[in-house]
């Protein structure tokens, strides 16, 4: 059983993945955000930071920025612990592999090629921990042309075609608000994870995940991608966020902002011309079903956006809502974040931090069972030294000073 066992409910059973041990040698939003949720979920993760380099870079992100401590990086790293190490320096290596023989899985987000060069393999570590799980999370993954080459997330939406399907028409291509590949990327690698290690503890053998954003990023083509490769169909850009196929399934501006509707099905589509006041829409031929709508669209949009400018967000949204139309507000982050469901559904937590003081921040939509109930905040750097090395390792005095003076924790002053 870890060190995070704990993070159960104290009168439940131990946390889902109480008894899992993750060395991640990772940095910055992807592969952090995938050991995030698994960390929450009680997985002791133990975050391996360069010391030549300061560790990990999203501790120096701004804004709200003080030394090594960062807003940025409390997004991604609660609950988990810091050891600085120098992996590439041969000492730093022995005590990697002494960790690796006492754990579950070496996670790590770098480049395609970079596994390889710093034996994090399968192959490099199975003679250490056979039922070992090594998951490389990287740009465009260990194989391929690219495999080389770093991948952050706006490249991965422009390469991947989504920025050619995302803004308004007559604007420029237009990337996510938000990093969507790297989060995508990091609940894929720990799905893998999970995954692989489920197979390791019914088979004794462990395996490599080579997960990449750009497969992430391909994969979530979906239907898109589907009708083109076996229609021809080009997906093109939509004015006011619309669907390309379910009418209507998009943004609407009304006197004060903005609200969006869904009619995914026609009982919605029916409802809603009667909120409208014109049933009449409901039979008539050109918008009789979702074919015809979709072959009408200029027309119909047209109409819609007309009588949707006859009233405000709040009226519309109260009418629709009590119709039984799906429909929302467009709102603000502050909105979203204050919004009595998002309370409701615990999605706001709060962390104290020697430095940056009481921290709230959004929670995992992971839940398992009752959930976590205690959160811890990000690490400081190299904070688990004495854990890992003693607690965990065994180390003594001499076997530490040894290797600090080898230089495994950084260079020697």
């Amino acid at each position: 059983m870890t060190d995070q066992a704990h993070l159960g409910s104290p009168m439940s059973r131990p946390a889902p993945l109480g008894d899992v041990r993750i060395i991640a040698v990772e940095q910055y939003g992807a592969g952090p955000f995938g050991t995030l949720h698994l960390a929450d979920l009680g997985a002791e993760v133990i975050k391996i930071e360069d010391p030549r380099h300061g560790g990990d870079v999203s501790r120096y992100v701004p804004p709200f920025q003080h030394g090594e401590d960062s807003l940025f990086f409390e997004a991604f790293n609660r609950n988990k612990r810091s050891l600085g190490l120098d992996i590439a320096n041969p000492a730093g290596r022995r005590v990697l592999e002494d960790l690796v023989k006492v754990s579950d899985a070496v996670y790590s987000n770098m480049r395609g090629d970079v596994p390889d060069r710093l034996g994090l393999r399968y192959a490099d570590l199975a003679h250490l921990n056979r039922a070992i799980v090594c998951v490389s999370l990287s740009g465009f993954g260990m194989t391929g042309p690219r495999a080389a080459e770093p991948g952050y997330d706006p490249i991965l939406q422009a390469l991947a075609g989504w920025m050619s399907l995302t803004g308004d028409p007559a604007g420029p291509p237009t990337k996510s608000g938000i990093s969507l590949v790297d989060y995508a990327g990091g609940y894929v690698a720990a799905m893998s994870l999970l995954a692989a290690l489920h197979a390791a503890r019914r088979d004794g053998i462990g395996a490599d995940c080579d997960v990449s954003l750009y497969d992430t990023a391909v994969s979530l083509l979906t239907y898109p991608a589907i009708w083109y490769l076996n229609g021809g169909i080009e997906p093109e850009r939509k004015a006011n966020s619309a669907h390309p196929s379910l009418i209507p399934f998009q943004a609407f501006e009304a006197t004060d902002g903005w609200l969006t509707v869904a009619c995914a099905k026609e009982k919605f589509w029916q409802r809603l011309t009667e909120v409208l006041g014109m049933t009449e829409l409901a039979s008539d031929p050109r918008f009789v079903d979702f074919d015809a709508r979709r072959t009408h669209s200029g027309s119909l949009g047209e109409i819609l956006e007309r009588a949707f400018r006859t009233d405000t967000v709040a009226g519309w949204i109260d009418r629709l809502t009590a119709a039984g139309v799906p429909c929302g507000p467009v709102r603000s982050v502050p909105q979203a974040l204050e919004d009595p469901h998002t309370i409701a559904r615990g999605l706001i937590i709060e962390t104290d931090h020697p430095t940056l003081g009481r921290i709230r921040q959004v929670a995992s939509s992971v839940r398992v069972g009752d959930g976590p109930t205690y959160h811890r905040a990000g690490p400081s750097r190299n904070e688990a030294a004495d854990y890992a090395l003693r607690s965990i390792l065994g180390y003594d005095e001499a076997a530490i000073a040894d290797l600090t003076r080898s230089g495994a924790f950084g260079p020697v002053s």
